[in-house]
């Protein structure tokens, strides 16, 4: 039902001080849109029960949908928050005839119904629960809004990409929206060019927008308070599922969908795999393919049931994951109150 990968670093500091909420000091929020729904039980569960009362700082980082989530984990009541993200998101009724302004004004709405002011105030002052948000800068053809130029420019993406992910350099740089309080910093194998700004109540929501912008699919967002002036868009361009390492000690909690995560959005279809030194601490809570199986269509959510499936099949099937996926949460409790160390598995990668 709930598999759980850890690298070996992991097992072995597991192995002598036990899986507690103490043990983490990150938390990953991977992109994927609706693909986040597999894991909204364990969402829940995290933020509602485990990491309850916590007295020392958590570093969050998410890209796209990651993003918004650790935003929610922030607020007074996490629970309330991701549940209303979930169930705003599910219900959009997004058709094709919709454009990418029409879009980006649809996640705006998502923004104001989740976070109010004091909202806000959460994201960037919260002194335990420390949101960093990944966001792409586009430069070149990528930047421009026209989608016909656009595309040449991620057509020349996907070709530099193949070549050497490095590459990616001559069109993106990546911009880390953190917490004023926060030290994280990565480490990027590729050395991708990246910038740190500090979060503020003037620059959270586009930074979370820009987030979640997909090229082509949403608008991008314009000269963002405190970061250089220019086109930011979707974080997971660059992170789209990670493969990078930190200056922190201590385990990394990462919830995710898919049990072989990719590096960026261009690698979705490509045989490159993550390093697995980058995940030498981190501990993946991932839904096992037997309980992907069971759901409804014998899949998790994704963007494509906004074009296969009339609203109400989706929002019945969406709801439908949303109460299976408590089934993980209930693994993973009862893995923790029993101590139960031969669930673990070895990276899958």
């Amino acid at each position: 039902m709930l598999d759980i990968y850890v690298g070996k670093k992991a097992r072995s500091i597991i192995e002598q001080q036990g899986l507690h909420q103490q043990a983490f000091s990150m938390f990953l929020g991977a992109s994927g849109g609706p693909k986040w729904f597999a894991l909204f039980g364990l969402d829940k569960y995290l933020f509602g029960e485990f990491f309850k009362g916590r007295n020392q700082p958590l570093e969050m980082l998410g890209s796209s949908a990651g993003a918004f989530r650790i935003a929610c984990f922030t607020q007074d009541d996490p629970v309330t928050a991701i549940s209303k993200l979930a169930y705003q998101y599910s219900e959009s009724d997004v058709h094709t005839k919709m454009t990418a302004e029409d879009l980006t004004n649809m996640a705006e709405d998502m923004l104001e119904h989740v976070f109010t002011d004091s909202g806000i105030e959460h994201v960037v002052n919260n002194p335990i629960f420390k949101a960093n948000f990944i966001v792409t800068k586009a430069n070149g053809l990528v930047s421009f809004e026209n989608k016909l130029v656009q595309g040449f420019g991620l057509l020349e993406s996907y070709v530099l990409n193949r070549l050497n992910r490095g590459y990616l350099n001559l069109q993106y740089e990546r911009f880390i929206f953190r917490h004023q309080d926060s030290i994280l910093e990565i480490k990027d194998p590729y050395e991708i060019d990246t910038q740190y700004i500090n979060l503020s109540p003037e620059n959270v929501k586009d930074s979370l927008l820009a987030s979640g912008s997909i090229p082509l699919v949403m608008a991008g967002i314009k000269d963002i308070a405190g970061a250089p002036k220019g086109m930011y868009r979707d974080g997971g361009v660059i992170d789209y599922h990670f493969d990078i390492s930190f200056n922190k000690s201590g385990l990394i909690l990462y919830p995710h969908f898919n049990k072989a995560p990719k590096a960026g959005w261009f690698d979705k279809k490509l045989s490159r795999a993550v390093s697995a030194d980058n995940y030498d601490r981190t501990v993946m809570l991932v839904p096992s393919d037997e309980f992907i199986a069971q759901l409804p269509f014998g899949k998790i959510p994704d963007r494509t049931d906004f074009e296969t499936m009339d609203l109400k099949t989706r929002v019945k099937y969406w709801h439908t994951v949303f109460e299976e996926t408590e089934k993980l949460a209930d693994e993973f409790k009862r893995v923790i109150d029993q101590q139960d160390l031969s669930v673990l598995k070895p990276l899958p990668f």
